[in-house]
């Protein structure tokens, strides 16, 4: 594997995903892989999880992590091709890559979108530069377009939770007053059309994602609909409800007749799985023109 960016990258899914199993579930025997081998972790954009759960899986695998937090633990890197430097960039990225591959075996970069220029997120210019000037395996920590490693755990999870086989998993996101980096919702989609699922994108019309990561998932404008019976959304997470108080409001939900309610017992813990009925919808529609109505007014 020269790089890890897709999920083509991975070869078998399958394989790889009970692999993983075994790895999680033994996650130090593995350690001769890593030994005498050196990781570099480079951040050019702040981390928490990706970068601790990065730091711990090398140690586990036997290897000799080194973090480099660009522009903190060294001096900025100008990163853009056929610029001027004569800013406060001391380096240019294409003469720091050598230097870092030179010292270790692998590389894992992170690098956000800047969110300005589509052209240049979208041709993954940093972490290009890591491939072709570095001589080593790179691996994505999040990048402009993709966080290969955000997907594969994500699908880990719906593997170790699913309740049947072909699982419905519904991705989902309305308009933001900011642009967002898009990377996490593109490795998704890819990974899960990838994957033995039932794969179901919604979201307002006008807010598509590129077109090569949806590839040819589902793709439904009516957020309620598609969230019928999704085997990954749990009501109680989202709403932030106890157990209780969701049961009551589930009850009278479904004593008005906006939902139907049946218990699936099939898995390790009882699901209660609720969908919209057409009475539903219609009242919820006109609760929203009625916000709209009232908000228009102030």
């Amino acid at each position: 594997m020269k790089s890890f960016f897709h999920v083509s990258d991975i070869g078998d899914l399958a394989a790889a995903l009970q692999e993983a199993k075994q790895v999680k579930a033994n996650p130090f025997a593995w350690k001769a892989l890593g030994q005498d081998k050196t990781i570099i972790l480079i951040f050019f954009n702040s981390s928490l999880r990706t970068r601790l759960s990065s730091q711990k899986a090398a140690l586990n695998l036997g290897m000799n992590p080194i973090v480099l937090n660009v522009g903190a633990d060294s001096w900025k890197l100008e990163t853009q091709m056929g610029v001027v430097m004569d800013g406060d960039k001391s380096e240019h990225l294409k003469e720091a890559i050598p230097v870092i591959g030179s010292y270790c075996d692998i590389i894992g970069v992170r690098s956000f979108a800047g969110l300005s220029d589509r052209e240049f997120d979208y041709a993954e210019t940093i972490l290009s530069q890591f491939i072709e000037y570095s001589g080593k395996p790179v691996i994505s920590l999040e990048s402009a377009t993709v966080h290969p490693c955000q997907a594969f755990a994500d699908l880990i999870t719906i593997e170790e939770y699913k309740t049947k086989a072909r699982p419905k998993v519904v991705m989902t996101w309305a308009p933001h007053p900011k642009a967002l980096p898009q990377a996490v919702p593109n490795s998704f989609a890819e990974w899960m059309n990838a994957a033995d699922v039932d794969f179901v994108v919604t979201h307002p019309e006008g807010y598509e994602l590129d077109p090569r990561f949806v590839g040819n998932a589902k793709v439904e404008y009516d957020q309620m609909k598609a969230l019928e019976e999704a085997d990954f959304v749990y009501l109680k997470e989202k709403t932030e409800s106890t157990a209780g108080n969701l049961s009551v409001q589930l009850e009278k939900l479904s004593s008005a007749g906006y939902i139907s309610k049946r218990t699936d017992g099939s898995g390790p813990k009882p699901r209660t799985i609720c969908k919209m009925t057409d009475a539903g919808r219609e009242a919820m529609r006109e609760y929203v023109e009625t916000l709209k109505t009232y908000f228009n007014g102030l």
